[in-house]
């Protein structure tokens, strides 16, 4: 009975967590969409288009010949790394997840605009589901990352970072993996009955 108050409380914690920092969540989610809006809209020069494309390519080769739960674990890995990445080098003054999320909205974007040309504007919802677990995952690990780089404008810095760490921890794996543990066993099954 104690056991399961206890993972009651820190799912409540974790929750509680994130309603605390929903203006963090909130600065990076327009950040990440304002950025797929220049993604979609602004005209990119020839050579930058073909880096884009290159990358694309990298990660369609990285996943092609893969079994479906090959697929899956490779999403899961992949997305486990940048959400972590996202959230604890957010100490450093929140600079990465801002950055994160500019890079990933753009990208969003220009592969948007990619599908939109390539076949039409109702190819994107193809590419929603995608999206259902897996953007509020990284939009709460990059939120979280960017509360963690305030921590220098605390009156007790060095104990305001301990406590968010401690509370960051628990939520990443209390919340967000889970979310990612979904994500990847869509974006997997979709991905490999399409190949």
């Amino acid at each position: 009975m104690k056991k399961t108050n206890t993972i009651k409380s820190l799912y409540k914690d974790s929750f509680d967590y994130i309603k605390e920092s929903k203006k963090y969540i909130l600065t990076i989610i327009i950040i990440f969409f304002a950025s797929a809006i220049a993604g979609l809209i602004i005209p990119i020069p020839e050579d930058i288009v073909m880096k884009l494309m290159e990358i694309l390519k990298e990660i369609v080769a990285q996943i092609e010949g893969k079994t479906t739960t090959e697929i899956i674990a490779f999403i899961f890995l992949n997305n486990t790394q940048a959400t972590l990445i996202g959230l604890f080098a957010g100490i450093f003054l929140g600079i990465v997840p801002i950055i994160l999320a500019v890079t990933n909205g753009f990208l969003l974007g220009f592969v948007s605009l990619l599908s939109i040309q390539t076949a039409s504007i109702l190819s994107l919802w193809r590419i929603l589901p995608h999206g259902i677990f897996e953007l509020p995952a990284i939009f709460i690990s990059l939120g979280i990352g960017l509360r963690l780089g305030t921590f220098i404008f605390n009156k007790k810095p060095i104990e305001a970072l301990k406590k968010d760490l401690k509370k960051a921890l628990i939520t990443f794996i209390l919340i967000i993996l889970p979310l990612l543990v979904i994500a990847a066993l869509i974006e997997g099954i979709l991905i490999g009955t399409s190949i």
